[in-house]
């Protein structure tokens, strides 16, 4: 078995929201896939753990749940670049067209 690569990850300065985040799932079924966890949903996980979320907290759980299912299905495209690598600039653009022309002539 190989060797797994190294993804940079940005930083995360409250990782016990990413920690309920998964506790709670990252997403819910929905018919015939999934969806973004529903207020209802995040509710129930408070109101089985005792853990009272502040507003902000809540808001800010859904709106991953949101990013997290909308990079998932951008992810389906085989174009689709990888969301810890940095846009390609214009520069990278012309290099590898450069290169393009100096191996196809």
């Amino acid at each position: 078995m190989g060797k797994r690569a190294d993804i940079p990850m940005p930083p995360n300065p409250a990782p016990h929201i990413i920690n309920r985040l998964i506790e709670i799932g990252l997403t819910e079924a929905a018919g015939m896939g999934a969806a973004p966890l529903s207020w209802k949903e995040i509710d129930a996980w408070c109101n089985r753990t005792g853990i009272d979320l502040p507003p902000w907290e809540a808001r800010l759980i859904r709106a991953l749940s949101v990013e997290y299912l909308a990079m998932g299905r951008k992810a389906e495209d085989e174009n689709c670049p990888p969301p810890w690598k940095a846009p390609i600039t214009e520069r990278e653009k012309e290099t590898e067209l450069a290169r393009l022309r100096m191996v196809l002539g």
